[in-house]
């Protein structure tokens, strides 16, 4: 799902802000601020029932004037946990350390338009956790201060204009008074809300949004208190597994439960139906499930079925047949999606004319945390515990399962270890509800790591043909990027063959409109493995390729990989894009950031033999990053990384100790799949299945210097999750060169080196 799917998951309806944000009071007598709850009136919000209900309110303030803020987002570990109440606590003018954070439940509202928001976008993908809500949080808090000013003013009978605040007091100069925000929460509560947004901060008086702050549940996490999906336990809770199909779209022909009933705790079996082949996914794979009274003896019950599998038919795929059919189809002419100027006479002017192919393969996601998923399904309603990105799916994928109306769906999010995009979608959820459905019993799904490998919806793999019409002075005046590839939008619900590349090709990315003629041609292979949102979706793949075509049009013209990206990206200037991260891009931050990483690494020095650097940089979702890797590589073959430059521009980073683990972590990532990651298939199955043939990187291969920095550039902040990886993998594949001569146009790396080497 892209960004921009991920922020449409619900109609979206015009409420006015009466509606919107409304005040009232806890039971406990504390002020609470928030969206109306389901079942209440639109303009009173007291008298909640008991204060588990509270954390559906973005504020509460007790009497002793501690303050509870609540996260509407789902934290997968990119911070928005943190990130978000520390916006509300800013413009509430509270003390950081007096703030805990609760996590809110999905809420969604029937109403005569259809299904709306009850806290606001709920739903994180496409770096759009923090953007989406950068207004609405500060709004929020700020509503909530000027309440509590009103409170103070009507108690001191003086104009509102006469009161201030500093953290957890209402001041006023005349009379000279202090009042804590504690003994004013019962007047604050009783107040109607004024028809006018308050005014925010400016960004000169902040004193906890743009400084560093740690993560508000580092320590619970650190201790193992942290609460994740596979954590939960609840009453009467069955345990299940399923065995799915080893076969890309096969089916169960027939199965034996004999033995597997025979396993201690095993309470029933039964078949799970899966999706028609070529129809869109509601669940990955047909299978048959096993529910016991332990996820253990679930698994031994797994182990012990006979199951007679139809291959279906995708039975034949492999992936040596893929990627010959991609050779051939490149043969001939594909669908053109962009075709700006005189492509055809600007090459064949050209004094030169540079053609590469570059290979870039299925990858999995491997999050931390396996799929998993609490499901209690009843004559009337159902309850969801499950750690998703994308709460709503969660619910819509409930609801197409049991046939319950969604208001009826209580959807609880918990911490997620992990989601990279794999958890967009809601698979696991929908398998967890059938198997409630059927049994009656509440039901955690847990699926293994192998279950994780060889279920997933793989990034998607490609084959890029580039070439590059070249002046006589060097200047670029043609490109064309030709793909062929399995598009992420297969199998997607209303897709039709002609909007496939959408998901694959993104026009407006470099160097459109700044090579005057531009082509963009796609060709798709429809192979049988499922595919989606892997983080940064196309962009992991088109920056490996667009970097590494750009370092080769370099050497190949002897010009300094450096100085082509300078002439070629630059001045500032902002220029129109319609893709997601848009509305305009501005080449010259680029500049910006791939001048200093060149500087920090010293890109200018000479290196002995065996040594090099290379860089690249990108633009993401709204934001910009850029790589320095410096490399060594012996005679033999053996790559050692060396060193890690790597700058982001958010805009303005709210919080900066996490904007740089994220760049951290993306690099890491970047280099890993680079690295060691294929998925391959071979008579219709998976081939891998766990990190002895999926390798991640190790601890060790990481360089101790590593240096990341942000380079803050307006006062708009943009997403970080996916920003810090697209640009790593060219950057290291150029240095490689720049060490050996060797260029390395297949991902990933592998064993290349070695064989080149020895060659």
């Amino acid at each position: 799902m892209s960004g921009n799917e991920a922020r449409m998951d619900l109609e979206r309806i015009d409420v006015s802000r009466r509606r919107f944000v409304v005040t009232g009071a806890s039971i406990a007598g504390g002020f609470v601020l928030g969206l109306p709850a389901i079942g209440l009136s639109n303009d009173v919000v007291g008298g909640e029932a008991d204060s588990e209900h509270q954390i559906g309110f973005f504020i509460e303030i007790a009497a002793d004037g501690s303050v509870i803020i609540g996260s509407n987002q789902p934290e997968i570990g990119q911070g928005v946990r943190t990130a978000l109440p520390m916006l509300v606590a800013e413009e509430l003018d509270v003390e950081w350390s007096k703030v805990s954070v609760r996590q809110m439940p999905l809420g969604i509202v029937k109403t005569a338009d259809g299904y709306a928001w009850k806290y606001g976008g709920q739903g994180v993908g496409g770096s759009t956790g923090l953007t989406g809500n950068w207004d609405f949080m500060r709004e929020v808090g700020a509503t909530a201060r000027q309440q509590l000013i009103r409170a103070a003013a009507a108690r001191l009978n003086v104009p509102v204009s006469s009161c201030s605040t500093r953290p957890g007091y209402v001041v006023c100069s005349s009379p000279a008074a202090e009042i804590p925000y504690g003994d004013l929460v019962a007047a604050a509560a009783r107040l109607d809300l004024p028809a006018e947004s308050p005014p925010l901060k400016e960004m000169k008086q902040y004193r906890i949004v743009g400084r560093r702050q740690k993560t508000i549940d580092a320590m619970d996490i650190i201790t193992g208190k942290a609460r994740y999906g596979i954590d939960t336990r609840e009453a009467g809770m069955r345990y299940a597994v399923i065995a799915r199909s080893p076969y890309l779209n096969g089916r169960v022909r027939s199965f034996n439960d004999t033995e597997a009933r025979k396993v201690d705790g095993v309470l029933d079996v039964f078949k799970i139906d899966g999706p028609e082949p070529g129809e869109p996914y509601l669940i990955l794979a047909n299978g048959v499930a096993i529910v016991a009274t332990s996820t253990w003896a679930a698994i031994k019950g797994r182990e012990a079925l006979q199951i007679d599998w139809d291959p279906g038919p995708n039975a034949s795929d492999n992936s040596d047949a893929f990627w010959q059919q991609n050779h051939e189809m490149l043969k001939s002419t594909g669908q053109v999606v962009v075709d700006d100027g005189e492509f055809d006479k600007a090459m064949a002017e050209a004094h030169q004319v540079i053609e590469r192919h570059y290979q870039v393969p299925f990858v999995s996601h491997q999050p931390l945390e396996p799929q998993n998923c609490y499901a209690h399904v009843q004559e009337d309603r159902c309850h969801i515990i499950a750690p998703t990105q994308m709460p709503s799916g969660a619910s819509r994928a409930a609801a197409a399962v049991t046939g319950l109306p969604r208001e009826n769906i209580q959807v609880d999010m918990t911490r997620v270890g992990g989601g990279f995009g794999r958890r967009l979608t809601n698979d696991y959820v929908a398998e967890a509800c059938m198997i409630s459905q059927k049994t009656g019993w509440p039901i955690k799904l847990q699926w293994t790591r192998e279950d994780d490998v060889k279920h997933d919806f793989y990034r998607p793999a490609g084959l890029h043909e580039m070439r590059a019409g070249v002046d006589g002075k060097g200047k670029v005046i043609a490109w064309t990027q030709r793909l062929v590839s399995a598009s992420k939008y297969y199998r997607r619900p209303n897709m039709t063959e002609e909007r496939l590349w959408e998901a694959e090709l993104y026009p407006d990315d470099f160097p459109r409109k700044i090579v005057e003629n531009f082509r963009l041609e796609y060709f798709h292979n429809p192979i049988g493995l499922p595919r989606g949102s892997w983080r940064a979706p196309a962009h992991t793949a088109n920056a490996f390729v667009i970097q590494s075509f750009l370092d080769e049009i370099a050497v190949e013209t002897g010009q300094d990989p450096l100085q082509l990206h300078i002439d070629m990206l630059g001045e500032e200037r902002e220029m129109e894009y319609g893709n997601h991260g848009g509305p305009t891009f501005n080449p010259g931050r680029l500049v910006r950031l791939i001048k200093f990483v060149a500087a920090r690494i010293d890109y200018q020095k000479q290196r002995p033999d065996g040594r090099g650097v290379g860089l690249a940089t990108h633009f993401t979702f709204g934001g910009y990053a850029a790589h320095a890797v410096e490399v060594t590589v012996s005679p033999q073959g053996q790559l050692k990384i060396e060193r890690i430059v790597a700058a982001i521009d958010c805009g303005f980073a709210v919080n900066p100790q996490a904007v740089e683990a994220q760049l951290q972590g993306g690099t890491i990532d970047g280099i890993s799949t680079a690295l060691g990651l294929e998925i391959t298939v071979k008579d219709g199955q998976v081939q891998q299945s766990n990190f002895h043939d999926y390798p991640l990187l190790r601890i060790a291969a990481v360089p101790s210097l590593f240096e990341t920095h942000i380079l803050p550039y307006d006062d708009t902040p943009t997403g970080v999750g996916e920003i810090g990886i697209p640009s790593a993998a060219p950057a290291l594949a150029n240095a490689i060169f720049a060490a050996s001569g060797i260029r390395l146009r297949r991902l990933p790396i592998g064993d290349q080196l070695q064989k080149a080497m020895a060659g």
